[in-house]
């Protein structure tokens, strides 16, 4: 394979913008990448939105017609950023043309349907990816090592929750994450699935949940405009409205099969929390607590330390010695969520390099989405539901 990778993106939004920044840096910070992206094609419904998006973002060209994309010969990856109910037919088209797959996350609308694009991308023999990005911060992956050098001991709790509040106001617009048929499901499947997959990372399989949820808005005014996280519509009394059909919040305990508890909570109404994605790991010899908000600093605790100076210690990760963190500037100098994209692209690239499957791939996206279902059976049937059971 030749040096480039040449990329082509359905979707110019929220994570377009995301992912064609990760594809301009990666050559700039890792020029020692194996394989370095070449922004080729832009795709998205509106003519006039991805020329624009591709003027801005730096794209060589825009198309409106996705299936002709992924046709092309000149095309090497297809990276899906469109709302969630698109991944499947663009991903199923993508691989059977033998591109291959970077999907944002969650994979698909269901466990079927995720299953069904791992299969796919198998038979194909296709590199594949899905895009839980935070496991991609220095200070998540100094979590992880400190568990897998066995410094925090046998693993007891995995605690996480992933706050938000944009739509805390009730005359906030119908957008299309509140609508099952387009989302899969409100906070559970959008923040949720990034605690799970944090979870599966750090601390193993799950192996049991149990769950309970609530919308607590049931309808909202009809969107007029959406971008990302924010959209416009009418606030008046006699405004149109439609049903919200996803949670606005989802807590669920489980079990790992290794031993351990796990308690998480996603929710888009905590008033004051913009995004505060959190996390706390206790083992017999010590713990670690991460806050997204604090995302370049990882609190750490070992009991193995003197009486007189025990407590948690601020790690600052941004040292050498900390995954990734130097490629980017000198220590003490932070990174922010655009660098975690970054990171999971040179993962992508490298991997396709490599001829393996990069971490996290399609079946971590499916492991993910067996969990996510898992929680909404327990919130139906009320009882705890084992992951052998999906």
């Amino acid at each position: 394979m030749s040096k480039r990778l040449r990329v082509g993106m359905v979707g110019y939004k929220f994570m377009g913008k995301a992912h064609s920044n990760a594809y301009r840096s990666l050559p700039m910070f890792f020029p020692s990448a194996p394989l370095q992206p070449e922004m080729s094609v832009i795709c998205g419904r509106n003519e006039q939105g991805v020329q624009a998006a591709a003027s801005q973002f730096g794209w060589s060209e825009s198309v409106t017609d996705w299936r002709e994309l992924v046709r092309r010969d000149d095309i090497d990856l297809i990276d899906i950023n469109a709302p969630s109910d698109a991944h499947k037919e663009i991903a199923l088209e993508a691989a059977c043309q033998g591109k291959h797959l970077f999907c944002e996350k969650p994979l698909a609308l269901s466990l079927a349907d995720s299953r069904e694009m791992l299969k796919a991308a198998e038979e194909a023999g296709i590199t594949h990816m899905v895009g839980f990005n935070y496991r991609f911060s220095p200070a998540v992956q100094l979590a992880k090592d400190l568990i897998e050098s066995g410094r925090l001991g046998k693993i007891y709790h995995f605690r996480a929750f992933f706050l938000q509040d944009w739509i805390l106001d009730p005359n906030f617009p119908l957008v299309w994450r509140l609508q099952k048929e387009v989302a899969g499901s409100g906070s559970h499947g959008d923040l949720g699935a990034h605690l799970i997959d944090l979870a599966r990372f750090l601390v193993g399989e799950f192996q049991e949940v149990i769950g309970m949820s609530e919308t607590f808005i049931k309808e909202r005014p009809l969107a007029s405009e959406m971008t990302g996280l924010s959209a416009k519509g009418s606030s008046s009394a006699d405004a149109p409205k439609g049903e919200v059909t996803v949670d606005d919040a989802t807590l669920f305990l489980a079990r790992f099969a290794g031993g351990a508890l796990g308690s998480f909570e996603a929710t888009r109404f905590a008033a004051g929390h913009r995004s505060t994605n959190s996390f706390e790991i206790n083992g017999s010899l010590g713990s670690v607590r991460f806050d997204f908000e604090r995302m370049n600093e990882l609190e750490v605790y070992f009991t193995t330390d003197d009486e007189d100076v025990q407590g948690f210690r601020r790690v600052l990760a941004t040292d050498p010695a900390h995954k990734y963190a130097e490629a980017w500037w000198p220590a003490g100098h932070t990174i922010g969520f655009e660098h975690t994209f970054t990171h999971e692209m040179l993962e992508l690239v490298t991997a396709i390099s490599e001829g393996r499957q990069p971490s996290p791939s399609f079946h971590d996206g499916v492991a993910c989405q067996a969990v996510l279902e898992a929680v909404e059976r327990s919130v139906a049937e009320r009882r705890w539901v084992p992951l052998e059971e999906m």
